[in-house]
């Protein structure tokens, strides 16, 4: 007997985007995690497209050894599924689409090794495709009604994955299954690494440093590998959508400001899982509730501008002296800087981080935009400067 008590599919905020850039490119190329909705997406956008996976073996062993063979047997296009598993598959792409030059959306690609695959994209079809990336729910694609009776630890603990959306799967049922397959599959294909309970051990203790700078020689001496190792093994989590990093940004406000990115998860809930966390309450209590809360914000952010299409420019401050400011949107002419806490109660002295870096960016020339993003649900202001809850986020 088959079971299908699937919920229907959410909508996602990429959408539109995917369709308009169909109109504008003859190829889409959609990268992300796997099982963050990009076969769904895609299928749901072109219905009249065939679909052809290449996790299948058989299709993938056609895709290498007749790749001509297999793109003619799809004149009209087609979805074209993990297409990293036959990257020599595009470089016979370019030559369908420069003897069709006036056709637009005939092929998509997806694929959830983003670097593996940008490589071989900036190779074959540089100028011919567009790019956009698909990430696990933004809190603007989740349920109202669900986030209304939800506090911010309910909604970091749940992460953005569509499907225990989607089949009411217990989140840490999910995600026990998601990590084993994760260090089963792609960490193999990307690294070949042979140790997996060690590399487990790892992405365990990346979830500890998470909203932290990254040093890869405390990091790997914990780990118990190499610096060169260690950062492998980060490079690994972040081609395939676990893992991401924030630049610091460098005006030159001063001359001692740190160097070294700050290290995110790309969704909450595996981060809280890494962590232990199954409850709700867990979150609240926990020593790195202000890490989860400001991974929760950044990722949210970030995801806001990837699932519209464009390219996000947000970094953090931080100089020698430990000022620090979480975020910093730089827009040219647009600065907005962003303090992040995970408190209900607003402090007056959260924003003096935020005064100390206007007035350094005004001594410039620079505008800026501060605001406050904590924990709580009523906006305010704190020291003049505007107070916004988690839930504006969700706008």
């Amino acid at each position: 007997m088959q079971l299908d008590d699937a919920k229907p599919h959410l909508p996602r905020t990429l959408h539109p985007v995917l369709l308009e850039r169909a109109r504008q490119y003859a190829i889409v190329t959609l990268t992300g995690p796997r099982q963050s909705g990009k076969t769904t997406l895609c299928r749901t956008a072109f219905p009249a497209l065939p679909w052809v996976s290449l996790e299948r073996p058989d299709l993938r062993r056609q895709a290498l050894d007749d790749p001509r063979g297999l793109l003619a047997r799809h004149p009209h296009g087609a979805i074209l599924d993990e297409v990293q598993r036959a990257p020599e598959l595009l470089s016979y792409l370019q030559d369908d689409v420069d003897q069709r030059p006036g056709v637009r959306g005939r092929w998509i690609l997806t694929g959830s090794h983003n670097l593996l695959l940008l490589q071989a994209v900036s190779q074959s079809l540089a100028g011919r495709t567009a790019l956009l990336n698909l990430l696990p729910f933004g809190l603007d694609e989740l349920p109202a009604d669900w986030l209304a009776g939800r506090s911010w630890f309910d909604v970091a603990l749940q992460g953005g994955y569509p499907a225990p959306w989607q089949r009411d799967i217990p989140i840490d049922v999910w995600l026990a299954d998601y990590v084993a397959t994760y260090l089963d599959r792609d960490v193999r294909d990307v690294l070949r690494v042979g140790d997996l309970a060690g590399f487990e051990r790892f992405v365990r203790l990346c979830a500890g440093r998470a909203g932290q700078l990254v040093n890869f020689s405390s990091l790997g001496a914990d780990a118990g590998i190499a610096h060169n190792t260690a950062k492998a093994w980060l490079s690994a989590l972040e081609v395939t959508f676990v893992t991401f990093t924030l630049r610091p940004w460098a005006p030159n406000l001063t001359t001692r400001e740190v160097k070294s990115p700050k290290l995110y998860f790309w969704d909450t809930g595996l981060l809280c899982w890494l962590l232990g966390l199954r409850r709700a309450e867990d979150v609240a209590l926990h020593p790195l509730r202000g890490a989860i809360f400001e991974n929760l914000v950044t990722v949210q952010l970030l995801k806001r501008d990837l699932h519209r299409g464009r390219r996000p420019s947000w970094w953090f401050y931080r100089d020698a002296k430990g000022l620090e400011v979480d975020l910093v949107q730089d827009e040219g002419l647009r600065h907005r800087v962003v303090e992040v806490k995970s408190g209900a109660t607003v402090q007056a002295e959260w924003a003096r981080p935020l005064q100390v870096l206007g007035e350094r960016m005004a001594k410039r020339g620079l505008g800026v935009e501060p605001e406050l993003v904590y924990g709580g649900d009523e906006d305010g202001s704190a020291q003049k400067i505007p107070v916004r809850s988690w839930r504006r986020l969700v706008g």
